[in-house]
């Protein structure tokens, strides 16, 4: 068995964890404090092929694959968690629903501008009463000529405020449910009818939009569906399993830069003439979180060397997302607690990765639904 990184994901990494080094970070307050990304940051990420980085290369992209994209993820969210949040919703479950669910017409036609940053795309499937349960979806898509007609509303969308595209799930058929009667389309924000909401004034992520899109009457040409009519569902699940992967390694990034805090931290702080770095009491909290960080990177790539491999990789995909946005949140609280005082206060940078971390555990999926999916798994395989 080879666990090692190819030499291009090496590379890719170094590059990443510069740019994350010498642009991200110093921008990173100024992005919480404004809840905002400079549109110039994403501009330079898409010249440094990030926005493509897992499209394939015969449309533009980079051709690295979900591993890619983790390595970026990984890098990128140690500088700042809405940054590589806002990058996740293009390059992630945006142009990946392309990639997934497109013709061949659709990704030669759309991908090249995705890969490139020239058009970012979100990812609109959640509505406010259909979260965790997708089958209660009220947004509909109605046939006209060669048209479809679009009305309804989605909530919580990622970057929904910057992009030029969104994929849109809509009920074509009420009477087969979402395995059957769901489609999804490729709406274009400049349509007549597309209205983007304000942006919600968030706990953590603060610097990543999060808005409502409705649809008022929107028309749409057939050639902007993707994939057969119907088959919508299996398109949103396929690409919310890469989602997944990709927020694992959101999860992880932002555990590593806590745990280097902490360690900093601990080897600095001195208590009762000792730094207390000294004392078991935070060498086992650092060994904790060095032991969950060790198995979060374990978990990650080696789910996305199944997908790269065209393996399945649904029961995977959850364990991810479950078990990562968990140690997650048990890594930065502890993080808090080796900088006592100072981790409450907004002046370290561990009380911002702690309102962060908190929302891994809802969105990409609920982890209640995750332990669901796992659960299905076990009990039909046995094991």
């Amino acid at each position: 068995m080879d666990f090692h990184f190819s030499e291009e994901h090496e590379m890719l990494r170094e590059a990443v964890r510069d740019f994350t080094d010498g642009v991200v970070r110093p921008l990173s307050d100024q992005i919480d404090r404004e809840h905002s990304i400079p549109r110039e940051l994403i501009d330079q990420m898409a010249e440094l092929g990030l926005l493509g980085v897992a499209i394939p290369e015969e449309y533009g992209g980079a051709g690295m694959g979900e591993t890619g994209l983790c390595v970026v993820m990984d890098e990128l969210t140690r500088g700042d968690f809405s940054v590589a949040v806002t990058l996740g919703a293009h390059a992630s479950i945006g142009a990946m629903s392309v990639v997934v669910g497109g013709t061949a017409e659709q990704k030669q036609r759309f991908l090249p501008d995705f890969a490139s940053g020239k058009k970012l795309v979100a990812y609109a499937l959640t509505e406010a009463g259909a979260g965790s349960d997708p089958g209660a979806m009220k947004t509909t898509a109605v046939r006209d000529g060669d048209d479809w007609i679009i009305n309804g509303e989605k909530v919580w969308i990622t970057a929904g405020d910057i992009a030029d595209f969104s994929v849109v799930y809509a009920v074509t058929d009420s009477e087969k449910g979402a395995s059957g009667g769901v489609t999804s389309f490729l709406v274009p924000a400049e349509s007549s009818g597309y209205v983007i909401g304000r942006n919600e004034d968030k706990m953590g992520q603060r610097g990543s939009g999060t808005v409502t899109l409705a649809f008022e009457d929107v028309r749409i040409s057939d050639s902007h569906r993707l994939g057969e009519v119907g088959q919508g569902f299996r398109t949103a699940m396929g690409v919310l399993d890469r989602g997944r992967l990709a927020l694992g390694a959101n999860c992880l990034g932002c555990a590593r830069e806590a745990q280097a805090m902490s360690v900093d931290y601990a080897k600095q702080r001195e208590a009762f003439g000792k730094p207390i770095s000294s004392y078991q009491a935070m060498q086992w909290m650092l060994a904790d979180s060095a032991t969950e960080i060790y198995a979060m990177e374990s978990l990650v790539y080696r789910s996305a060397w199944l997908c790269d491999t065209g393996q399945a990789f649904g029961r995977e995909a959850a364990m991810v997302k479950l078990f990562a946005s968990e140690a997650l949140c048990r890594v930065v609280d502890r993080a808090v607690q080796i900088h006592g005082g100072m981790g409450y206060s907004a002046e370290y940078k561990v009380e911002r990765l702690y309102r962060d971390a908190r929302v891994t555990r809802i969105y990409e999926g609920t982890n209640e639904i995750q332990r669901l999916i796992v659960a299905r798994d076990v009990l039909e395989r046995g094991y």
